[in-house]
């Protein structure tokens, strides 16, 4: 594996596909290191408390889209759950029909999973799913990630996908155990393309309560430098060669 990075920051979106699109403002995961949350508040599309109402963008969901140059990335600003479900199979039936390759991505839910598989199951060729899934442990993932489905159902629409025949890969980005490879163990049997292991970038750790000061702790220590070396030293030694570092740890690491 290379270490030859920029020095700039590639996000998600541009190290994973040439466009993205989305269809809702918000997030009912409401995840607290979320950028999209982030940006939002920041220029008042949102606040903190409105952020978690997803409200569908109908010009999004009813406009034709053409063939894409490239991979098309869905959805990066929100997620696919119960209540958007229906606008977003509507707006993936689009993409897929103009022949386009979609990145599904997702903090997945069984039943959108299955929805989702079933209804392109003739066209699986033009999807690749990345589900994120960030730890192995509940306690974490309901800190972090207060609404998404626990980890038991995120590895259930892993391996339904994958048993359906659709391109798998993940996303531990951001990784919320002191060790991922733990949790890569876990997937692996289940991935046909890879896994992405990234770090916490935003942390918003303003008036916490102290009862929460142990997830704050714990995530700069992983976080160190010292832990990223380590992560890094074991990907890079990893007997699957599907495994990826986001270019955000190299550059935290310079």
């Amino acid at each position: 594996m290379s270490k030859t990075k920029s020095k700039k920051i590639t996000l998600g979106t541009k190290e994973w596909a040439d466009s993205n699109v989305n269809c809702y403002s918000g997030c009912s995961n409401n995840c607290k290191y979320c950028y999209a949350k982030k940006m939002a508040i920041r220029f008042n599309r949102k606040t903190e408390e409105t952020w978690r109402d997803m409200e569908p963008n109908h010009k999004a969901i009813s406009k034709g889209y053409a063939k894409r140059k490239g991979r098309i990335m869905f959805p990066t600003s929100h997620d696919i759950t119960n209540e958007s479900l229906f606008h977003c199979l509507m707006l993936l039936k689009k993409l897929i029909d103009a022949r386009n390759e979609v990145l599904i991505t997702s903090k997945p839910r069984l039943n959108c999973i299955k929805m989702i598989c079933n209804n392109f199951l003739k066209k699986k060729d033009l999807i690749q799913f990345r589900f994120t899934i960030t730890s192995k442990e509940n306690e974490l993932l309901s800190f972090w990630e207060p609404g998404a489905p626990l980890v038991e159902e995120r590895i259930q629409s892993l391996k339904y996908a994958y048993e359906v025949g659709y391109k798998t890969s993940i996303s531990i980005e951001p990784f919320l155990d002191e060790d991922p490879f733990e949790l890569v163990e876990k997937l692996v049997p289940y991935v046909t393309e890879s896994i992405w292991i990234g770090k916490m970038n935003y942390v918003w750790a303003k008036n916490f309560d102290q009862n929460n000061k142990k997830f704050y702790e714990n995530i700069q220590e992983i976080t160190s430098k010292e832990n990223l070396k380590r992560s890094v030293k074991v990907a890079e030694n990893y007997t699957q060669s599907n495994i990826r570092i986001k270019d955000s740890i190299y550059n935290f690491l310079k």
